[in-house]
Order: structure tokens, then sequence, then C-alpha cells
């Protein structure tokens, strides 16, 4: 009798052992199933229909085979819609256990904030220019994709100068007119308007524009953007080459060279001869106390710059790339020609001609600008120390 006891004892404990084995193979199994993310909410369940509205009966219909779920999640088009309805796979993940179906329903925390709780499959973070048809296919709306973004800050009294300007791009190129004096509809008839995103906003300058039409998510598929004044003469400038040579010499933000020389002001942005691309200058006695540093090098003019995709998210920030990306284009320069149009669209303020007024205002923000940068230094300066002390 005792040796019964004893030995039935064992046999309990035996058991446990086994089932605390097989627990932890099956959690290790389980484990190993999930996708190597981290998720910060996963839901379990073996009921006949979930909290997300999935019911076993839908999934066994369309996923008999669990070995082959991974197959259907990876299944795209609008084939998978007709045949999956509303299911919300992308963010399923099924595991058969003893003859019973598990589903974990996973929250990828790298969706953007607002869109934790939709699936991945459904996102689209980013968008473009691309003009799209009232009709027909989808697909089919863009026989071919601008690989580039063009814009100009235009008013209407410029015209023949934008109408040649666009000409010089080729179909590769977006462009985007930004309005400041209102008049949109006067432009159609040139052709290629009805083919351009206009934006409008009276008395408004292009970096206005810029700040809010042309967030780094808006432009991601343009490779380069181009954000240039409308008094630009481009008769020896071909895009195509430029961007051929911006690529070349590993620019992230450059602008074409300029000519004649009179009346520039900065030597970096001069057309240097017998060059492709230069990256540094001398400059005119006590302008430059570093040779790296601008307005002898890393520096171009806010008349036609144009920045890569990558640099266009630091600068649309305020952060400026090292100088060894940023460059003047020779071989393909363009003549400033001067034009004050916008400066004409200001008030006289205190006595002062609307131009210089204009200005005034602009001299006045450079300075606010200054002051926050020099705060912004300070701030962060501080901080560093506080760090080092803790």
């Amino acid at each position: 009798m005792y040796r019964s006891n004893k030995r039935s004892n064992n046999d309990g404990r035996a058991r446990s052992i086994i089932k605390v084995i097989m627990a932890a193979a099956f959690g290790f199994c389980l484990g190993m199933s999930i996708p190597s993310m981290r998720s910060n909410k996963a839901s379990m369940s073996s009921s006949r229909r979930h909290s997300f509205g999935v019911s076993i009966e839908e999934i066994e219909r369309y996923a008999a085979d669990v070995d082959n779920v991974q197959a259907i999640t990876d299944y795209s088009g609008t084939q998978r819609i007709e045949a999956l309805g509303s299911m919300r796979l992308p963010n399923l993940k099924i595991i058969k256990y003893n003859s019973k179906l598990f589903i974990l329903q996973l929250y990828i925390p790298t969706n953007p904030i607002g869109a934790q709780s939709l699936p991945p499959g459904i996102i689209a973070p980013q968008s473009d220019f691309h003009l799209r048809r009232l009709w027909g296919q989808p697909s089919e709306d863009l026989k071919k994709r601008p690989r580039y973004l063009v814009t100009f800050t235009v008013g209407y009294d410029q015209k023949d100068n934008i109408d040649a300007a666009v000409k010089k791009f080729s179909d590769d190129f977006a462009i985007l007119l930004f309005h400041y004096d209102g008049r949109t509809s006067e432009w159609d008839h040139f052709e290629w308007s009805k083919n351009v995103i206009h934006v409008s906003a009276r008395k408004q300058t292009k970096w206005w524009y810029a700040k809010r039409f042309l967030h780094p998510d808006i432009v991601a598929s343009y490779e380069y953007i181009f954000i240039w004044d409308e008094d630009l003469g481009l008769e020896n400038f071909n895009a195509d080459e430029y961007i051929e040579l911006v690529i070349k010499h590993g620019l992230e933000i450059s602008q074409p060279g300029l000519e004649p020389y009179d009346g520039l002001v900065w030597e970096m942005t001069k057309r240097t001869e017998d060059t492709e691309v230069h990256k540094s200058t001398e400059e005119k006695p006590g302008r430059c106390r570093d040779a790296h540093l601008p307005p002898c090098a890393g520096f171009v003019e806010i008349m036609a710059p144009v920045f890569s995709r990558k640099a266009w998210r630091c600068v649309w920030y305020m952060i400026q790339p090292a100088h060894q990306k940023i460059g003047v284009v020779d071989s393909q320069w363009i003549i400033h020609q001067g034009i004050p149009s916008l400066g004409n669209q200001g008030e006289t303020d205190e006595g002062r001609a609307p131009y210089d007024a204009v200005k005034t205002r602009c001299k006045n923000e450079w300075a606010e600008f200054q002051v926050r940068l020099t705060n912004a230094d300070l701030t962060y300066l501080k901080g560093l120390k506080r760090n080092m002390k803790g």
C-alpha cells in the first residue's frame, strides 16, 4: 500500500512536469510563429467570433488550409478585396493548435500617429501632385509618373517668361505654379496650363507656399524638387542634363550657375567656365571666416534652389546639410533678370514705397530668424550641460 501511494505520487509529479514542458514548448512555438516585430497590443481568442468582427467560419471558408493563410495575406489587388470582403487579414496572425484556430490581432507601432489602429496594408502616409481622372481604371490614370517636381511662384505679368521656362522641362517633371496675384484662370490659354497644378494665395512668398504645400510626405515621390522664382532666363538650361550632373556629383542642394556677372552679389553663385560643378569659391576679402562655410562653400541662393528628396526633408524642418553636398552647376546656367514683381505687390508702410516696405519686412523676418536660431542653439547647449552633469 505504501509503495502504491508512492508510485502514484511520482506518476502525478511526472505528469505535472510533462504538462509544464509541453506548455513551455507550445509557448515557444507560438512565439516563434509570430512575426519578429513589437506589437503594443495583441488579442487572442478561440471563440467562434472575435472582438474585431471576424468569425472563425469566415476564416475557415477562405483559408481551409491554415498553412496557406500567409499566401492569402500577401495576395493583393482588387481580386483580394472581392474574395475576402471586409476581412483585415494583413494585421492578423492565425495559428492552428489542437484543431483550434487562435487569432492574434497585431497593431503595428510603426503606423503614423493617428493611424495606429489601422491595418498597415491600407495606410498611405505619403501623397503627390499627380492629376487623376474622374473616369476609367485608376491604374491607367498616369501614362508616365513624373520623377521631379518644379515649382514657380508667379504673377500673370510674367506669363511669357514662365511660358518659355515651362517648355524647358520634359514630361519627367511635374509643374506646380503658386500664384501670388490671384490670377489663375487667365493662364488657361497656354495648353500646358491644363496639366499643371495651380495654387493661389494673394501676396505670399514662395517659402510661405513651400512650408504649407510642399511637406516632405507630399513630395516624397519626387527625386528632386525645384523651388524657383519667375524671373529666370533658361535659354542656356537643359533640365534633363542638369539632373544628370546633380546625380553625377552627388549634390543634395544645388542651383544653376548665374550669368551675366553684373549685379550679382555672391561669387559662389556665379557660373565658372570650363567646369561642370563647383562647390566652393574665393569671396571678397572679409566675407568668409571659414573656407568651408557660407558664403564661400555650402551655399546657394534662394532664387533657384534644387533639393534632393532627402535634403528637402531636412530643409523643410530648417536643418541644413553639410557643405560637401551643396554646389553650383556651371555647365547648365540661367540668367537672373531681377524683376521686382512680388515686391510691387506690397503696400506703402510708414512712408516707404511698396517695394521698400517689402524689403524692410524681409530684413525684419531675417533678424527674427537669427534670434530664434541663436536661442535654439543656447537651449540645446544648456540641455547638453545638464545631461553631462547628470
